[in-house]
């Protein structure tokens, strides 16, 4: 079925523009789950701004779909089951069933050939895929695709960019920095064993992460200039100001990054699982917090929807959906954090994009009980009201009535159900995930609830006691 999405996905386009001319790369290669397709001269896989873009005509006819072209506005519609999708030429934004997709950069007509990003092809139909600019081939691989194949990951670079200074396959990948409750995560790719040290004068942390560069895709999440530099404002901690890092050193390739402390901090620095580096602080420094599930704990990751440069839906007025689901996130964390029987994850603390495999590596490294992601709903009508919440498992489906009859009694909206969804967070999550949809912001009572302080505290309550409730930790 996944390979069927992304074919369905690639068929869209080839509707868009049939004809097709010649693409940055010529002599490209296309190699599907192990096969190599038939690309002809007019249809090549290419490079445009920077990043590696794909054609779609050679694999996705004879699909078929029910597809609507409309050229006035250059829209797509595509039908297939219960499935609704569409997608506007040189527009950012797609929808599907009436929930809206951000794309990194618009679908292009290049000299008669409609091209998409590499990347999103990755993100959204669940296929792993890599650039290899020696050889000039694109691989793409579906998961689940054979006998063997389940769970299967990118090649360690995870890297499609044609940059000069993209980092050498085999180095580890920084993907993304966020700080929350004096916890640091970093998420990689591949697995790289911190080297910390402390510095005075003034006071501050130095963890070095040897053999590592930064990702392709880190600078769509935090800010990365020209000379590999950023930093991270931290705004809600007494003990930290804030968090710098940087391509350190380029033999070894380093990267190190740099926690400017208000105080002298304890610390403890660790892997948890492949991907994952966690760096604890405390304010004895005789004493470490223990790690994530310690003691016995569950654990929760609350995933705060969209972010950044992808706001999500919008209500107007600068009410945006990013908005609402990390004050939401941030409100839910503070009451789990109430509880010593737990411990409480964040995908991100702050206004940062995480990419939805990012998202999904925080819960599997740090092995949680539960997978919970918050959004705000919108459709096409004004009309459409109401709380609803998904799950794509059977595993996850008791998590989700739980969840849900609490999120519903919270709301006091119009409760829409629990619904089967095949979202990228709870499909590639291995525990219990659920995605929450509190309200629509394309209905304006819902709207004006959503982003009433009453109605979000009321709401953080429920959402915790769902979770509370189904972990027996109430």
């Amino acid at each position: 079925m996944k390979k069927l999405g992304f074919l369905l996905f690639l068929f869209v386009f080839m509707w868009a523009a049939p004809n097709y001319g010649h693409a940055a790369s010529a002599g490209a290669h296309i190699v599907l789950d192990g096969k190599q397709i038939n690309v002809s001269g007019s249809a090549q896989p290419g490079i445009i701004n920077g990043t590696t873009m794909v054609p779609f005509r050679v694999i996705s006819e004879n699909l078929g779909y029910k597809v609507d072209w409309k050229q006035e506005n250059k829209t797509v519609q595509v039908f297939s089951g219960g499935t609704e999708i569409q997608l506007v030429i040189g527009s950012k934004s797609a929808t599907v069933n009436g929930k809206r997709v951000t794309l990194n950069v618009a679908p292009v007509i290049r000299s008669g050939s409609a091209l998409v990003p590499l990347r999103f092809i990755g993100e959204q139909m669940g296929v792993d895929v890599d650039w290899d600019g020696s050889t000039k081939t694109v691989t793409l691989v579906t998961r689940n695709s054979g006998p063997g194949n389940e769970g299967s990951t990118p090649p360690a670079s995870g890297n499609d960019s044609t940059d000069g200074n993209a980092p050498s396959k085999g180095l580890a990948l920084v993907n993304g920095i966020s700080f929350s409750d004096n916890r640091m995560l970093i998420t990689t790719t591949g697995t790289v064993k911190p080297n910390t040290f402390t510095m005075a004068g003034p006071d501050r942390l130095v963890i070095d992460l040897p053999n590592a560069a930064f990702s392709d895709t880190f600078g769509d999440s935090l800010p990365l200039n020209a000379d590999h530099n950023g930093e991270l404002a931290v705004t809600d901690s007494d003990n930290v100001s804030k968090i710098r890092y940087a391509l350190f050193s380029d033999s070894p390739s380093t990267v190190r990054v740099v926690i400017d402390l208000n105080k002298v901090m304890g610390y403890k620095a660790y892997n948890e699982g492949v991907d994952l580096v966690i760096v604890d602080l405390t304010e004895n420094s005789s004493e470490v917090t223990p790690p994530v599930g310690g003691d016995g704990k569950k654990v929760v990751v609350i995933d705060a929807g969209h972010g950044a440069k992808d706001p999500g839906a919008s209500a107007g007025g600068g009410n945006n959906e990013k908005t609402f689901n990390l004050a939401m996130a941030l409100k839910v964390e503070q009451i789990l954090k109430q509880n010593p029987d737990l411990d409480v994850v964040m995908t991100r603390s702050d206004d940062t994009f995480l990419e939805l495999k990012e998202r999904v590596k925080v819960a599997e490294n740090v092995n949680a009980d539960v997978f919970v992601s918050i959004h705000a709903n919108s459709a096409g009508s004004s009309a459409a009201s109401g709380t609803e919440t998904y799950y794509q498992r059977s595993s996850s489906k008791n998590l989700a009535n739980t969840v849900h009859k609490h999120l519903v009694a919270a709301t006091q909206l119009t409760n829409r159900g629990v619904r089967y969804g095949n979202f990228h967070v709870i499909r590639e999550t291995s525990m219990p995930a659920v995605l929450l949809e509190v309200g629509y912001l394309s209905n304006s009572n819902d709207a004006a609830a959503l982003f009433s302080e009453d109605f979000q505290n009321r709401v953080a309550q429920g959402i915790a006691d769902g979770i509370e409730e189904y972990l027996g930790v109430n």
